[in-house]
Order: structure tokens, then C-alpha cells, then sequence
């Protein structure tokens, strides 16, 4: 069994700190502690974490060690340090005294996955993550234009890929999403050069077809799985996540050291099923955490009182195409 720590109320930093307290005993802080916020834009408030939910915390770490702890973020879109301080996330972690560190200028280890043709390729991901042995993901609760939701899984994998090329990326990226997309792809084919040129975006290189980007997800989080998961679902996103939909007012708060199973329980939360959200197929399926009601203990609220059903993105169903034969193959041979 898989405990994931529940909460409803009207303050979200309280909510934060309750659901943390209740899966307390559950938490190793360990030597190296890095906070993994999401802020995959610096200009969407509604699609980054919010300042008292990193208050909150940083207030529950702090009350337990004083050891060093590092705010780490890689937006995929401007730089990350321009994006700390517009959310006011640079004071909150001053005021704690912690270490702000931008992603995408981190050193980096190399990590397998596959490509568009399902062959294998290395990708660069964070090395503050990657040697952190306390890897706390804190995100709101959203759903998103490849992947269905974007819960604490996705928040870690994405932030952690390096992007070198941050300001040709904000300058391109608004032309690059108006590119007719194949049924099965995320960017064509003919791409692959200005990714690996002008981009320089290992976070570009994930998202080439709907199978493969949940297949690398379950792959990288085999290797650098979160440690916490924290879900901030006081005010979610829905529609066309995860930077242009809407707010929904959940007030919820979700935390467990099982990271499949607080995103299952936050998939359910928001309307949809968490075997058909690709990287949660996979991960369940290859033994990461549990996805099952029946093996996922509830602490605090109950489940059926604080499920709201969201507007998906308006691709949702191309999104719902990421089943192939041969990925199914590749991740059976993993576990066997």
C-alpha cells in the first residue's frame, strides 16, 4: 500500500503543510535536498508554482534540518532566474536561505532514450538532480498539449533536460507552434536540425511523437524518480494547458512519497484515468508506484469528494494516441 496525503481548504500554504504532516514519518530529507518548482513560462503565473506553496515547503524542511537546500528550475522558455524573481520565488527561498539554480546552465549526466524511430539516443539531464538524494517535486496540478496532465513526474523529467538555447527557443517557439503537426508527431521530422543546432533543447527532443515522449518520460524517471511529490491543486488549469488554460478552483493539496501514485491520485482528481495518460501506463506497468485504488491509502479528505472533472487540452484526443506495439515491447523487456 501507497499512502497519498489528501487536503481541502481555503489557505493553500496550510493545506501544503497539512498534507506534508500527514505523511511526515513517510519522509527522508536526506544530505542533498533539491525543490523542484515548475515554471515552464516566466510571464503565466496560473502555470508556474505559486510563492506560498514554496513558502510552505520550505517552512516543513526547515523545521526538520538545516542543511543546504537548492530551488532548482530549467524553464523551457526564458531563463530561469528572470522567472524566480517575477514569481516571487527568489524571496521566498532568500528567506529561507536556500540556492537558487538555473537548470539549464547546470553541469549534466547523460541519460538513454529512445527517438521518433524508437533507436536509441542520449539526452543531457541536471546534475543537481541527478546526485540530489532527496528530489522534492512541487507543481501545480494542469492539464497539458502532449501528455494529457502534467503532474509531479513530468515537472521533475522536463525541468531537468537541459536547454542551452533558452533565448533562440523564446524567440522561436511561437512560430514553431503554429507547424501543422503529423497525427503521430509533436515536431516533423525536418526539425531535427534546428533542435540540435539552434535550439540546443534536450527538453525540444523529448516531445517528437506522442508514444515516445511518454515511453522517455517512464525511462528518465527509471533512473531520477522524484523522492516527494507535492501537487498543488488550490488553483489547477484547465483547457489548453499548460501555459493557455483556465483556473479551477480545487483548493487541494496532494503529497506522497509514492510519485505514481500522488499523480494517479491527482489524474483521478481532475477527470481522467491515470492508465490513459501514456508515462502513467508505463510507469505502473514497469513497477515505479501504485496506480491502483485498491494498493493507494488516502489520508485526509475522501477521494470522491474532491474530484472535479477538468476541460482537457482541445487536442486530448490525438494526445490519447501514444499506444504502440513495439514501445509496449521495449518497456516489458525492462521489467522481465
Amino acid at each position: 500500500m501507497s499512502d497519498v496525503a489528501l487536503v481541502k481548504g481555503d489557505e493553500r500554504r496550510q493545506n501544503i503543510l497539512r498534507a506534508l504532516e500527514l505523511i511526515e514519518d513517510q519522509i527522508s530529507l536526506g544530505e542533498r535536498i533539491v525543490v523542484k518548482p515548475n515554471m515552464v513560462s516566466v510571464n503565466k503565473p496560473l502555470s508556474g508554482t505559486h510563492p506560498e506553496a514554496l513558502d510552505a515547503v520550505l517552512e516543513f524542511i526547515r523545521q526538520r534540518t538545516d542543511r543546504e537546500v537548492v530551488v532548482a528550475e530549467g524553464s523551457a522558455y526564458a531563463d530561469s532566474m528572470k522567472g524566480f524573481e517575477v514569481y516571487g520565488l527568489a524571496e521566498v527561498a532568500k528567506r529561507y536561505g536556500t540556492r537558487l539554480v538555473e537548470l539549464n546552465r547546470d553541469q549534466w549526466v547523460e541519460v538513454k532514450v529512445v527517438n521518433r524511430d524508437l533507436q536509441p539516443i542520449t539526452l543531457r539531464f541536471a546534475q543537481t538532480v541527478a546526485e540530489s538524494d532527496c528530489r522534492i517535486s512541487l507543481t501545480p496540478m494542469k492539464t497539458h498539449d502532449a501528455v494529457i496532465v502534467t503532474l509531479s513526474l513530468k515537472n521533475l523529467v522536463m525541468g531537468s533536460l537541459i536547454t542551452q538555447g533558452v533565448a533562440n527557443l523564446d524567440r522561436l517557439s511561437h512560430r514553431l507552434s503554429h507547424w501543422v503537426r503529423p497525427k503521430d508527431a509533436l515536431y516533423p521530422r525536418g526539425l531535427g536540425w534546428v533542435v540540435k543546432y539552434i535550439l540546443r533543447s534536450d527538453k525540444v527532443t523529448m516531445h517528437q511523437t506522442y508514444p515516445t515522449l511518454n515511453y522517455n518520460l517512464f525511462l528518465i524517471a527509471r533512473c531520477f524518480p522524484p523522492h516527494l511529490a507535492i501537487l498543488d491543486g488550490f488553483t489547477a488549469m484547465e483547457g489548453p494547458g499548460p501555459t493557455q488554460g483556465k483556473p479551477v478552483d480545487l483548493r487541494l493539496a496532494v503529497a506522497s512519497t509514492d510519485f505514481i501514485a500522488a499523480d494517479s491520485i491527482g489524474t483521478r482528481i481532475m477527470g481522467f484515468n491515470p492508465l490513459e495518460v501514456g508515462y502513467l501506463h508505463h510507469a505502473i506497468a514497469g513497477g515505479l508506484g501504485e496506480g491502483s485504488l485498491d494498493r493507494i491509502k488516502i489520508l485526509g479528505e475522501r477521494l470522491e469528494d474532491c474530484i472535479r472533472p477538468c476541460e482537457p487540452h482541445p487536442n486530448y484526443r490525438r494526445q490519447r494516441d501514444w499506444k504502440h506495439p513495439r514501445v509496449e515491447e521495449l518497456r516489458a523487456s525492462l521489467v522481465t
